[in-house]
């Protein structure tokens, strides 16, 4: 029945791509079509407030700086709002303001798309503060994503520029998130996620002792974590929570929601390419990777803990350790993927709990940094491994590379060794830097290889822009919130600009005729050359890493 439940969503998933890909391609493609009549006089009114009544196509430099100026001002007031919400109007459990490191880090952290959370959200923020700093900013840093994406699509297909960033930014809050969270929303309501402005509650239980049940805006803020590929929970437990995700359907929901778009997004590709077969090959690469990893979740979570089994203790329910009996494993192990292939970092269960084979999904997912990936980022990446593809065997075979009919030469490649090189940088130094210090070692709650896995989980995830935590590390101090916002920060932007660079560079250039000896990547032969280049680069990167953590941990509990 598990296999059956995880086929059947990814089954909806297919079913999905196609319509979801169409309409991306409609909303960003710049052409005049149906959807100009129901939000065209928003957009409008939208563009004639903030002054932009010209909106030509940008420079990728200049489409560079008007994202990243947004995000400062964003970040800016977020982080204003979350220092002065004491003060603040619609706070009615008194909530005070956060502590400025970690201030500092929850506006990185959401401004970044990667939402880790070194608070939990029903004590430490306030009603206003969820609404305008976290909701917000969950709707403005999705946009960034999509709009950079939209951007590197026209790049590298040939269109005549970049696109405008304030358009693209508008159209994709205006066109895509908020009629999705709206809808998302209303289902959740009427699955009984809470959505009030109502305090605290105070209850009497059976034994007649006081008890404090938090509530608040929850349905609004968990549409838009998941179809943003947020993932910051209201709660401290986040999907786990029975408020946020109070049911197997709501599972199903909360997995599409977050799966849905970045999956959609090599379809749209396709499209603007003008040849589907580009786009359903980079599917097939990132659907490959993820039933792989997926399947090694599942096989050792079922199978349970092996220490337990030698104990003679039943594990006929898998390893249920951390998860959510109203789950059970197979959603457990299906929404563990889905957070970290999409970089969406909600969680339904602890993986600080999974078996040790278990937790290599999530860190792998997460190391790979391109099966789907988060809003627009995924598919940059996967295209970033196809022109490297593409360039590795132009050089085995003594041809000069090319890639949608432009040729591959080394201004690209010093560009995308960048992004491809920083990812790695930013994990494993700073693990290795919190090892020599007292203060990264103090944060550890186990010793041993289950240690260096907590420590290795928590800048993977910062630096894939995830968000989703081990649990096993006590990160709200000083230390990890200065590092790990400087981590999100690296991982953001670093690799955006350089692939931007990447696009304004073959945008530029002439197109070069099809021929005879041209490299095809519309092909079966071309996605198996881009799962194996992925794999490579990721094992050459993270496989000793991988050994020292969840590899000899596995071990020792054989």
């Amino acid at each position: 029945m598990g296999i059956i439940q995880i086929v059947v969503v990814i089954a909806i998933l297919l079913l999905l791509v196609k319509p979801v890909g169409t309409y991306l391609y409609h909303v960003f493609s710049n052409e005049p079509n149906r959807l100009d009549r129901i939000f065209g006089g928003f957009e409008r009114g939208i563009y004639k407030v903030s002054g932009l009544k010209n909106r030509e196509g940008m420079s990728w430099k200049t489409y560079a700086l008007s994202f990243l100026s947004t995000n400062i001002v964003l970040v800016v007031f977020g982080y204003l709002v979350l220092r002065l919400q004491g003060g603040l109007p619609v706070n009615p459990n008194g909530i005070t303001e956060l502590e400025q490191t970690l201030t500092f880090n929850t506006v990185i952290s959401f401004m970044t798309n990667t939402n880790l959370q070194h608070y939990s959200g029903e004590t430490g923020l306030s009603y206003f503060s969820q609404m305008t700093v976290i909701t917000m900013m969950m709707f403005t840093s999705a946009a960034s994503g999509f709009s950079v994406a939209a951007a590197f699509v026209r790049g590298i297909t040939g269109k005549n520029s970049l696109g405008n960033f304030f358009e693209d930014f508008v159209k994709a809050i205006i066109r895509v998130f908020l009629p999705l969270a709206l809808l998302v929303t209303m289902a959740l309501v009427a699955l009984h996620v809470p959505q009030t402005l109502k305090p605290t509650l105070e209850v009497t239980t059976l034994e007649g002792a006081a008890q404090q049940i938090a509530i608040g805006p929850v349905a609004s803020l968990e549409s838009i974590k998941h179809l943003g590929t947020n993932g910051g929970g209201f709660f401290g437990a986040n999907s786990a929570h029975p408020f946020e995700n109070p049911s197997p359907l709501t599972n199903v929901i909360e997995i599409l929601s977050m799966w849905m778009l970045p999956a959609s997004l090599p379809y749209m590709y396709g499209l603007f390419a003008k040849n589907k077969r580009q786009g359903w090959g980079i599917f097939a690469a990132m659907m490959t990777l993820f039933v792989l990893l997926l399947s090694l979740n599942y096989a050792a979570e079922i199978k349970g803990n092996p220490a337990m089994a030698d104990l003679g203790i039943e594990t006929s329910q898998g390893s249920m350790e951390g998860k959510e009996v109203r789950f059970g494993v197979a959603q457990s192990a299906l929404f563990t993927a889905v957070t970290t292939a999409a970089t969406t970092g909600s969680v339904n269960n602890m993986h600080d709990t999974q078996t040790p084979l278990g937790s290599i999904t999530p860190l792998a997912l997460m190391m790979l940094n391109n099966v789907f990936g988060g809003k627009g980022v995924g598919l940059i990446n996967m295209l970033m491994y196809a022109v490297l593809a593409v360039f590795l065997c132009g050089l085995m075979v003594g041809r000069t590379p090319e890639f949608l009919g432009r040729k591959i030469e080394a201004r690209e490649m010093k560009l995308i060794a960048v992004a491809i090189l920083i990812h790695p940088l930013i994990i494993l130094a700073p693990t290795a830097a919190s090892f020599l210090t007292d203060l990264g070692q103090g944060a550890i709650s186990n010793s041993g290889y289950h240690g260096l896995t907590q420590v290795l989980y928590e800048y993977t995830s910062s630096a894939a822009n995830n968000g989703s935590g081990f649990e096993g590390l006590a990160d709200n101090s000083t230390f990890w919130n200065v590092m790990t916002g400087i981590v999100m920060l690296l991982g953001r932007y670093i690799s955006i600009i350089a692939m931007l660079a990447v696009a304004g560079s073959l945008i530029r250039k002439q197109p070069v005729p099809e021929t005879i000896g041209t490299f095809r990547t519309d092909n079966g032969l071309f996605t198996g050359i881009l799962i194996g280049t992925v794999l490579i680069i990721g094992a050459l990167t993270f496989l000793p890493v991988v050994v020292l953590g969840p590899i000899a941990e596995h071990l020792t509990l054989r």
